[in-house]
């Protein structure tokens, strides 16, 4: 059976402030079991480590925080979103950078590395409560072709991401070729129906996955990402056709000499 729950009391997390405490502590009501799975909203982990910087202009820090432009629209109100791939190699709008619940004049990045991060907590948490927990650091993520967002894993620490059942048969016998559940994002999404944006409850347990936790060493979430060469749909239309036009236009050049 799967049960899912938020911490509560958890405080306002500050630069600094070990997350192992503050989970162990939230947590002595139910207690952690083995194969518990902790999901870590991003947010707190990022001002735990001192990831608030000043930034008078959000559009400034997301330009920063960008390594390559997805794409790009401007709404009818004069508003532009970008989506954008981050230094994470996470394709998000904004790039990740949240102003949201931070001081005035401040913006929020995500956590440096959130493999390395989530697999500390997992770490700390398993030597102080002396059980084999993993940890899964969450962020909020648009999806291609669906309106509305939903949590995925950004970071993971002694969980396995994927349950791959490539191999297997199923119900009717034929083999599985392609079918790789990404339950790290399943369990995050799962996570944050307890969770909520706006309740103050930055943490939750998953119980009933047990086989999912395993050795820290395990690959962290930055193996969801799809590699560029696997990625079919790597520009925004616009973007596409303004490449491919671009590319034509170059090619006649070249072959012509003339320009046309």
């Amino acid at each position: 059976m799967l049960q899912i729950w938020a911490l509560e009391g958890i405080p306002e997390i500050s630069v600094g402030d070990d997350l192992v405490a503050v989970i162990g502590d939230a947590a002595v009501g139910t207690p952690l079991q083995d194969g518990d799975i902790v999901v870590v909203t991003s947010k707190v982990v990022s001002k735990a480590e001192g990831r608030t910087v000043a930034a008078a202009d959000r559009e400034d820090a997301i330009t920063a925080e960008t390594v390559r432009v997805v794409a790009s629209r401007t709404s009818e109100t004069g508003h532009t979103t970008r989506i954008v791939e981050n230094r994470l190699g996470i394709v998000a709008a904004a790039a990740g950078v949240d102003a949201s619940n931070t001081p005035e004049g401040t913006v929020l990045l995500l956590p440096q590395d959130p493999d390395a991060s989530a697999r500390a907590i997992a770490a700390g948490l398993r030597e102080k409560l002396g059980v084999r927990v993993g940890v899964l650091i969450s962020d909020t993520l648009g999806r291609p072709w669906r309106e509305g967002q939903t949590d995925a894993a950004i970071g993971a620490g002694g969980v396995r991401v994927f349950d791959d059942l490539r191999g297997s048969l199923d119900t009717y016998g034929r083999p599985l070729h392609v079918t790789l559940p990404c339950v790290a994002d399943e369990i995050a999404s799962a996570a944050e129906l307890v969770k909520g944006k706006a309740a103050g409850l930055p943490v939750a347990v998953v119980r009933g996955r047990a086989e999912l936790v395993g050795d820290l060493d395990l690959v962290g979430a930055r193996s969801i990402v799809r590699e560029a060469e696997h990625d079919m749909f790597r520009l925004g239309s616009d973007e596409a056709y303004d490449a491919g036009y671009a590319d034509g236009v170059e090619e006649v050049w070249d072959e012509s000499g003339s320009g046309r």
